[in-house]
């Protein structure tokens, strides 16, 4: 499998829907704002997505992945298929449970996640009621979390990457067409994610049954290799989601801030979420398979190589993102969100947010790429000790930050626990030598750090020659913004040819059908 063609399949379609993401959240500002049906929205949005990505994308696929690779390369896809139908029929018995008690007890749940909105009736109220349209999400995209595991271990990551598409296109409708028929905007966004995971669930459904894994549904049975993915999934679920859980925190606390803190963090984690989900999530959905394949076949040369060039790539595609959101924090969120109900004081609190979670972007996205690398071994219980640290280490910045800095100093806190949990998992892979950074790994390193001051330089000036195009009419705004994202990825490019942290004949290999 070459890793780099991989990555830009995910990649690409991670872009599309990171773009369609920014008009869903463009209109989602214009109509909302930062006021309580935002801020109850989005509770209600992250809950079950925080689920989703803890249990499903981070847990599950920890362990259910290396498995799965390991059956299909040694048994064949027979007995692969067995393991898949079990684990389907286990998971949804487990999620319907915990989704019906889950709906039985919301108003206590909210009172915990969101203890802010307590004391503000309507806030609380429409938190409830919009959470419990939205928690089925869970049950079915953690349904689609396993058939996008199958699709990946089979080297098809095409229609699993696309699938995020579908996301925002059901909540674009929603806002668009079903809002003027709902008696507020938010309750058309939250039967829009509610639709969007039954339409999620068909279509990787039909992919499964065009790569020869038509899943049936077996009775639940606590069979040996079930019993195997449960004692990996339990401790992955906080090492390989603590990221979640600490903007988790960053939710229960910004509750207790001024009205709009909580919409404040969204809108910022929204930019934030590009680079990680376009380098981190592509690179670590690409790597995982790859990793318990070589480490199946006990090829650590490979598995040592395969996690440098993951490396390489990740930190050259996210040190100049992190330098651009330092840099064009103000300039970006003024252009993209400042318009309707969202006003200059909402636009100034949110670049501030961006500002303090971009500190730690590099550090977000390696997580996604060392996890896969203790997942093939499957251990998952080193990421749970480094993942409960950096939790202790975020709620105690927390606590202090947020005292400063207000909602800002909970973005910082989730930044610096981010960079923690990644240099402890580094440190800990290279101590059992499954981490060793060759030559190729830190001349590019050098080079990128190279070329991003390079960006950076651009950036600040270009930046001050334009400030008065961003006090501009909106036209004006959205081409100086153009203009500032142009200059700065061709300065980049060109700076990384000239110091050798990028190579042209490495653009092709993109293109490769070999490695």
């Amino acid at each position: 499998m070459n890793l780099f063609r991989a990555f830009a399949t995910v990649g690409g379609y991670t872009m599309l829907s990171r773009i369609l993401g920014f008009v869903r959240d463009i209109l989602i500002a214009g109509t909302l704002g930062a006021g309580p049906v935002a801020d109850a929205f989005f509770v209600a949005f992250k809950l079950p997505n925080f689920f989703r990505r803890l249990f499903a994308e981070g847990a599950f696929n920890a362990g259910f992945v290396p498995l799965f690779s390991d059956l299909l390369a040694n048994k064949g896809p027979v007995q692969a298929r067995a393991f898949a139908e079990q684990a389907l029929s286990v998971l949804l018995l487990t999620l319907f449970i915990f989704v019906t008690l889950a709906q039985i007890t919301m108003p206590w749940l909210m009172q915990v996640l969101a203890p802010g909105f307590v004391n503000d009736p309507e806030r609380f109220n429409l938190a409830v009621t919009f959470t419990r349209i939205t928690f089925p999400y869970l049950l079915l995209i953690s349904l689609v979390s396993l058939m996008g595991g199958i699709l990946n271990s089979l080297q098809r990551f095409a229609a699993v990457a696309a699938t995020p598409v579908l996301l925002n296109l059901c909540l674009i409708a929603a806002i668009t067409l079903l809002a003027p028929e709902m008696p507020s905007p938010g309750h058309a966004l939250a039967w829009g994610v509610a639709v969007a995971g039954v339409v999620q669930l068909l279509w990787l459904s039909v992919a499964c049954k065009k790569a020869g894994m038509n899943l049936r549904l077996p009775r639940p049975r606590l069979t040996p290799k079930v019993k195997e993915l449960l004692t990996l999934m339990l401790p992955a679920a906080l090492g390989a989601g603590v990221v979640q859980v600490n903007l988790v925190i960053d939710i229960i606390l910004a509750s207790l801030l001024p009205e709009g803190s909580v919409s404040f963090l969204f809108y910022a984690d929204r930019l934030n979420q590009l680079p990680i989900g376009v380098v981190g999530v592509a690179v670590g959905t690409a790597i995982l398979p790859l990793l318990s394949r070589l480490v199946a076949q006990n090829d650590q040369p490979g598995a040592l190589a395969a996690l440098n060039r993951a490396i390489e790539l990740t930190l050259l595609l996210a040190l100049p993102a992190m330098f651009a959101f330092l840099l064009t924090a103000d300039e970006l969120i003024l252009t993209l969100f400042q318009r309707g109900q969202f006003d200059v004081p909402a636009a100034r609190a949110t670049a501030y947010a961006l500002t303090a979670y971009a500190v730690g972007l590099p550090a977000y996205v390696l997580i996604k790429v060392l996890g896969p690398a203790y997942f093939a071994r499957r251990d998952t219980r080193t990421p749970v000790l480094v993942g409960i640290t950096a939790m202790l280490v975020n709620l105690i910045l927390n606590l202090i930050l947020m005292q400063y800095m207000a909602h800002a100093g909970l973005a910082l806190a989730t930044a610096i626990a981010a960079w923690l949990n990644t240099g402890l998992l580094a440190w800990i892979l290279h101590r059992r030598g499954d981490l060793v950074t060759d030559n190729r790994l830190l001349q590019r390193i050098g080079g990128a750090i190279a070329a991003v001051f390079v960006m950076a330089a651009v950036l600040w000036w270009l930046k001050g020659f334009l400030a008065a195009q961003f006090l501009g009419d909106e036209i004006q705004r959205i081409l100086a913004l153009l203009a500032l994202v142009a200059a700065g990825l061709f300065s980049y490019a060109a700076a990384a040819m000239v110091f050798r942290a990028l190579r042209p004949r490495e653009l092709r290999s993109l293109l490769s059908r070999r490695t």
